[in-house]
């Protein structure tokens, strides 16, 4: 079904591996935007669905050019490729953006959201008394979702794996921040930060042939949440494509109302002009958890001062967002007629 790509193909999965990749690690944007937007959504779920009993039975048997043809591996391989290259490289520049530009990050991403609203809304004529009650219902539940309170930190390994199942929604639901969600949960320092850069500090060790980690019980303990948290992930993508699968392909015209419903209620999410509101004692001190790291309340959103020259540079940047999402748009159009 989807044997045949070019190299341009390839090089362009992987840069949507990428994207994919770094849209997941940021609270409030959602890597299944990304895959709707590139065209490759369906095509996503569908290869996710394949891994099931026959492609475990393909396996045990040692027919490995079958496995990996039955579950598009060609596919798997190269937007996975991406997206782990992602963690490690795009991420790490977005990490730094976040910390000295946090306001133009958020409102490109603002921005890009917007023009997904429109790149997955101005093609669908399919609005009916069951289709709008389906949007409104994704809406109201995007928007409930942008107002919950955070949880605090809980690294039981049970806790993890479940973190892991849910987190993974955001690359499946279009809409739906995994990162968000595991804020929401208390969890987002430790899985997406601390063990990220814990899985990368034992790689740069390793390759330099320094193993005193094996020593360095706090490290031990993080990598053993990133490996169950991964095992959750997995699990729960496996999972969820399932569900997905069906529901495409029975209820399409809902399921696109949702979505298109939901990402419009998440926009409060990743609304550039909020505070971040930290716990404090009562002598005013910021809280810290058991890892040291200020505890979030929530988000407190403002209206933008527009006498102030930063606002404009932020909306050039929600402008810069839209028109990402047009010039995507624009090639999407003209490689079909090419084809």
């Amino acid at each position: 079904m989807y044997e045949h790509r070019s190299l341009t193909d390839k090089i362009f999965l992987v840069i949507k591996g990428l994207c994919m990749g770094a849209a997941n690690k940021v609270p409030g944007v959602s890597g299944g935007i990304v895959a709707f937007v590139g065209g490759f959504y369906e095509e996503f779920i569908y290869s996710l669905q394949k891994i099931n009993i026959k492609a475990f039975k393909l396996l045990l048997n040692g027919r490995f050019k079958s496995f990996y043809r039955y579950i598009n591996g060609s596919f798997l391989t190269l937007l996975l490729f991406g997206m782990l290259v992602s963690y490690f490289s795009v991420s790490k520049v977005l990490d730094y953006f976040l910390e000295q530009k946090e306001l133009y990050v958020w409102s490109a991403f603002f921005g890009m959201i917007l023009g997904s609203i429109y790149y997955i809304g101005k093609d669908f004529s399919y609005w009916k008394k069951k289709t709008i009650v389906a949007a409104l219902l994704g809406l109201v539940v995007g928007i409930a979702i942008s107002f919950l309170n955070p949880a605090k930190e809980n690294d039981n390994l049970l806790f993890i794996f479940f973190c892991g199942m849910i987190s993974v929604s955001g690359m499946a639901l279009p809409g739906l921040s995994g990162s968000f969600i595991l804020i929401l949960l208390g969890n987002y320092v430790l899985l997406l930060v601390d063990s990220v850069n814990a899985l990368y500090d034992t790689f740069s060790e390793i390759i330099i042939g320094n193993f005193s980690f094996t020593d360095n019980t706090e490290r031990i303990r993080t990598l053993k949440i990133l490996v169950v948290f991964t095992l959750g992930s997995a699990t729960g993508l496996v999972t969820l494509s399932h569900i997905l699968s069906y529901v495409l392909k029975h209820f399409k015209h809902i399921t696109t109302a949702v979505i298109l419903g939901f990402i419009t209620g998440s926009l409060g999410v990743v609304w550039p002009w909020k505070k971040t509101i930290y716990k404090t004692a009562n002598n005013g001190n910021l809280m810290l958890d058991t890892n040291g790291k200020e505890i979030i309340i929530n988000y407190e959103r403002f209206w933008p001062n527009t006498t102030s020259t930063e606002t404009w540079w932020a909306l050039f940047f929600v402008v810069l967002g839209v028109s990402i999402l047009l010039l995507l748009d624009w090639y999407g159009k003209n490689r079909k007629r090419a084809v």
